[in-house]
């Protein structure tokens, strides 16, 4: 016996996410939780930067030298003509300054001197015509609002409930998902055990007067990006230093930022006063439950726990079979230390998760080649780390070339991809950038984001990670249940074993008074007149048959935006029939022939006989409400339930 189980983890920040694509329609952005680090700058670029701040230190010298000429020839009383030589120098040296101070405004903000600016108005602009508009509203507007907390309008809430039915058509209801709905209060207990309570933290540094509170990192990274943006006198060398810097961010213990805050002489942003040193701040919203505040909790910060702890009896709804899916979209809730950028980094946003769990020994997927065949911006941490850009890779070759470590990974990248362009983000706004070594879980495989491009830079939309059985190990630890999936094997190798198990009720119900011949004689067979008759039913091709039979019409069904699922457990029709009436489930379809399918209907447990192409469209209509199953029945052959409900 083996136990086991990886995850491959998906979530989607679909509250954040939604306005400001509207508000920057013109970027085709997705506001989301900004990404964890800063990627390096393309080769070609940082080297023409580093090499037009030399020749900018080099022009500013001679200006300065000949700027002493001409006062030296001015006090040394020099003729008219030797001066006004010396001054047409001067000027058509600080002309070429010039030209090089806007070539290099030009690298160092991307696209003009003029875009930062152009891009801040642009961006106020269409915020205040959103909130004007009801998109969203500062939370408590009329008691001066809290920062990091917003309302949805009319149009926002409109907008909000169209992205997340597409996000439950394009995964929960084509991919068979099982959707779960959890708390958003969670115990102690359980955010301990996957690290919250310890590790979800950030570096918070004070207004040492005011009191007023910074996250560390930011200030740092503010301070870099405006010194290399707006000072074009900054030597190359120190140019250099700062882009490092911005790379390593995460790297950087508290005592490290603090040191490189004092060194830049970085003060608090609104009175510049001087800041604390660092010290980490626990993002999680604390809470207890129950009157007597003995049972501590946090508001969850993520969704994803809620799943996890779960995993058993989802694996169980699922046959105790792998791979499946679980999805959950809710609440999650972040205390940001100071929250900015509107809707990018607020305390209280819709998540959209999912956590696929598979065999780690078979990560193959079997839609893979649906999506194989994609090509788009891909951004590889080899690329990021040796200075290139993204470029155009097809998925398939990502996969097989071992950029992206396993086909299902690789399956949901496509997914994600044909979900946010479906949504209408510009194909060239939108990368997949890979996790470099500093970002990385200490347990993922492989980890990659979402990144669209809008007036902030490039943003993380999507996190797509594999992140191997870590969540699973943990809670088992902590709670002492095992969350595990198994596989027996009779047999320490694998082999192939024919066991014959009459179910006597079915073949009574088939072949009457020679019930027990039958039996007798199936149960007196050995093994190899076993296979024989194993193989001869395989010829027909009838398991596999049914097999292509129920995947058409699960097509058919996901077209119709039904939600459905196939039991293929092995148990009797019966049996099945009396699990989907306990669920409340109105209409069963049995597969027992390739031409033509049986419908069941729950409460009075009536069987008619529908072609296969028929089938679906059937169902939609009695569940639409566009005809009774009364009229149904009326209109299609019955099927004695007899021998199914038995």
């Amino acid at each position: 016996m083996r136990t086991f189980s990886t995850i491959i983890a998906s979530s989607t920040p679909i509250g954040r996410y939604l306005i400001s694509r509207l508000s920057l329609r013109r970027s085709h952005a997705i506001s989301v939780k900004p990404q964890a680090s800063t990627p390096p700058m393309a080769a070609a670029d940082a080297s023409n930067e580093e090499s037009l701040r030399r020749t900018l230190a080099e022009k500013q010298s001679a200006v300065d030298a000949q700027g002493n000429a001409v006062r030296a020839l001015k006090a040394a009383k020099a003729s008219k003509s030797e001066i006004d030589a010396a001054i047409e120098s001067l000027n058509r040296l600080k002309l070429e300054k010039s030209s090089v101070e806007r070539e290099l405004q030009s690298v160092v903000s991307g696209s003009g001197g003029g875009a930062s600016v152009n891009r801040e108005a642009f961006r106020q602009t269409v915020f205040n015509t959103l909130e004007r508009r009801l998109f969203f509203i500062p939370s408590f507007k009329i008691y001066r609002g809290v920062a990091g907390l917003y309302d949805y309008g009319p149009p926002g809430c409109a907008v909000k409930s169209n992205v997340l039915a597409f996000w439950r058509q394009h995964f929960v209801l084509e991919e068979d998902m099982l959707e779960v709905d959890c708390p958003c209060v969670t115990p102690e207990a359980v955010l301990k055990a996957s690290g919250h309570v310890e590790k979800f933290t950030d570096l918070m540094v004070k207004d040492e007067k005011m009191g007023t509170c910074y996250r560390a990192d930011h200030l740092l990274k503010d301070f870099c990006n405006e010194k290399l943006e707006k000072d074009l006198s900054l030597y190359a060398e120190k140019a250099a230093e700062l882009r490092h810097l911005l790379a390593v961010l995460d790297d950087l213990s508290a005592e490290e930022l603090g040191a490189k805050i004092k060194e830049y002489g970085i003060t608090a942003p609104d009175t510049k006063n001087p800041l604390s040193d660092p010290y980490p701040f626990n993002l999680m919203f604390q809470t207890s439950i129950g009157p007597s505040g003995l049972i501590p909790g946090y508001m969850r910060p993520e969704t994803a726990q809620g799943i996890f702890v779960n995993f058993k009896d989802l694996y169980y709804y699922n046959g105790n079979k792998l791979p499946f899916a679980a999805a959950q979209i809710g609440q999650a809730f972040r205390n940001e230390i100071s929250p900015r950028q509107g809707l990018l980094r607020v305390r209280e946003f819709t998540l959209a998760e999912i956590e696929h769990f598979v065999d780690p020994q078979d990560k193959s997927h079997p839609k893979f080649s649906e999506v194989a065949n994609l090509e788009f911006l891909m951004f590889p941490r080899e690329e990021q780390m040796s200075g290139k850009s993204a470029k155009r890779i097809p998925l398939g070759e990502a996969v097989s070339k071992g950029i992206v470590n396993n086909e299902t990974l690789g399956y949901f990248i496509g997914r994600v991809y044909l979900f946010l362009t479906c949504l209408g983000i510009d194909k060239e706004r939108l990368r997949f950038r890979q996790h470099l070594a500093n970002e990385m879980a200490h347990y993922a495989a492989d980890c990659w984001d979402a990144e669209i491009e809008c007036s902030y830079g490039w943003i993380e939309c999507v996190g797509i990670a594999d992140r191997s059985a870590y969540d699973l190990h943990a809670h088992t630890e902590k709670s002492g249940v095992a969350l595990v999936a198994q596989e027996k094997f009779s047999e320490p190798r694998e082999v192939e074993k024919l066991v014959i198990a009459p179910v006597k009720k079915e073949l009574g119900l088939a072949f009457k008074g020679s019930q027990k011949n039958v039996v007798e004689a199936l149960e007196a067979m050995n093994e190899k007149e076993a296979m024989e008759m194993k193989a001869a039913l395989e010829s027909k091709g009838e398991n596999q048959q049914y097999e292509e039979v129920a995947k058409v019409i699960s097509t058919l069904l996901k077209v119709a935006g039904i939600s459905h699922k196939i039991d293929i457990t092995g148990t009797s029709i019966g049996k099945r029939y009396a699990r989907t009436d306990e669920l409340g489930v109105p209409f069963a379809i049995t597969v027992d022939s390739t031409s033509s399918v049986t419908i069941r209907e729950r409460d009075s447990k009536d069987q008619i006989r529908v072609s296969v192409d028929e089938a679906a469209s059937v169902i939609k209509a009695v569940t639409d409400g566009q005809t009774k199953w009364e009229d149904v029945w009326s209109s299609y052959p019955h099927h004695s339930s007899e021998s199914a409900d038995a």
